[in-house]
């Protein structure tokens, strides 16, 4: 494909299988709930800072609002006070826009014929469970073959519908709100909120955070992104860190999929970071990582409301990284087109069936697709706090009757849905390493 294509876990009653097994990260500290969503939006390439803006001051999510964007065709949530009640949909687009500042890192997608255009080159549906909460990532590889419905352009005129075009023309037909409203078309899912990224705000964004260390299971050379680093764990922050997460050429098998199962180790890391000491307890961090945000986020209108931000916060302030999942939209070759993929339909309608019914999802597919990525099985950490590990069944931890302990009530096991092969993933509580190689892809 070309690089630039135009138009078993903590709680086995989920059934989920987590090969690197991990506690549960857990702060109680107050704002632990506003750096989970910024944890897992930020993650998802870095959108919801806007849950620390609307912790750090009012004016603050004011500026968010200015460029903010309306959704076509979606049912609108009103703020309410409380956690948001019911399902709920957010979406994150990463654009390619080739920003002057910026310009110079990138080449001839910047200097040459492709110069000109934004494509939504990352695409990603974070979906938080009623109760019991959970979260979803879906990612869209840029190369699937979908329909465009018809668009509403920034200047008021209709684009025409499209049935087969790459998902990541959408951006560049009607903007942030034609690829929601395509990618709901597909999924048959609501999005109310959402929100855009430039590559230039990932770099502003992470130099914000103070960077990320990423694992390296083996070396990676990419000379389309300029990677040429050992293996090992490496920091990475600003430019590297866009470098890490555009390489696709230097990881697995240089395919599309391969770079989206590396974007997700990315995403489980920078979300522990965030809700780590090091971040949640630096307010000149919290701060700067907020006003960064605003200046380099373009959110729909739906979420420039501070009081939603905090309904969207205090829904995700107890999901346990193990219910934090990210899958890849599950996708068959194009037989028109052995470089494209279209939707797999079969698979998708059991993802999609299993979030509506809010069942616990069953990873059977790769963490690794396309061997993008490595999983690191280095066992159980001891636990915390010198004291017992916890009951692996979820329940209570057994009292003592005369000297003898009693038996615990088992917490009550809910169905779990085995997900097909063919839709990978990984967990947040999983920790996986890039799966590099060295052959340059000249």
């Amino acid at each position: 494909m070309s690089e630039k294509s135009q138009p078993s876990s903590r709680r086995p009653a989920s059934g989920r299988r987590t090969v690197a097994r991990h506690g549960e990260l857990r702060s109680p500290h107050p704002f632990a709930s506003l750096m989970k969503i910024v944890g897992i939006m930020l993650a998802v390439v870095l959108v919801s800072g806007a849950g620390i803006a609307a912790y750090a001051v009012t004016d603050i999510a004011t500026g968010f609002a200015d460029e903010a964007v309306e959704l076509e065709g979606q049912e609108s949530v009103p703020p309410d006070i409380g956690a948001i009640e019911g399902g709920v949909n957010m979406f994150l687009a990463g654009t390619d826009a080739c920003e002057p500042e910026y310009a110079q890192f990138f080449g001839d997608r910047c200097s040459g014929a492709d110069a000109e255009g934004e494509l939504n080159d990352v695409n990603m549906l974070v979906h938080i469970s009623d109760e019991p909460r959970r979260v979803t990532v879906v990612s869209f590889p840029r190369d699937l073959m979908v329909e465009i419905p018809s668009c509403t352009r920034e200047d008021g005129s209709e684009s025409s519908p499209q049935s087969y075009a790459p998902i990541n023309s959408a951006f560049s037909v009607g903007g942030l709100s034609c690829v929601v409203k395509t990618v709901s078309q597909l999924s048959g899912q609501n999005i109310p909120f959402a929100a855009k990224v430039t590559w230039g705000g990932v770099i502003e964004i992470t130099d914000a955070v103070g960077g990320v260390e990423v694992c390296l299971a083996s070396g990676i050379r990419d000379v389309n992104t300029g990677i040429d680093w050992p293996a090992g764990n490496r920091t990475i922050q600003g430019l590297e860190a866009l470098q890490f997460l555009r390489t696709r050429y230097g990881v697995g098998d240089g395919s599309d999929l391969g770079r989206i199962s590396n974007q997700q180790q990315y995403m489980s890391r920078l979300a522990r970071k965030l809700i780590s000491g090091e971040v949640l307890s630096d307010p000149a961090t919290l701060y700067r990582l907020a006003t960064t945000t605003v200046d380099n986020v373009t959110p729909s209108q739906s979420l420039t409301n501070p009081l939603t931000l905090v309904q969207i916060a205090l829904a995700v302030r107890d999901v346990p990284f193990d219910e934090i999942v990210f899958v890849q939209y599950p996708v068959l070759t194009d037989p028109y087109d052995e470089n494209k993929v279209v939707p797999d339909e079969a698979s998708a309608s059991v993802l999609w069936d299993a979030i509506a019914a809010n069942q616990p999802l069953t990873l059977t597919g790769e963490a690794g697709a396309n061997e993008g990525v490595v999983v690191v099985e280095d066992g159980e950490p001891a636990p915390e706090n010198g004291g017992e590990a916890a009951p692996e069944d979820g329940g209570e931890v057994a009292p003592e009757e005369d000297g003898e302990a009693v038996e615990p009530t088992p917490a009550p096991a809910e169905t779990s849905v085995a997900l097909p092969s063919t839709i990978p993933g990984s967990t947040a509580a999983q920790e996986t390493c890039s799966n590099g190689n060295l052959r340059g892809f000249g």
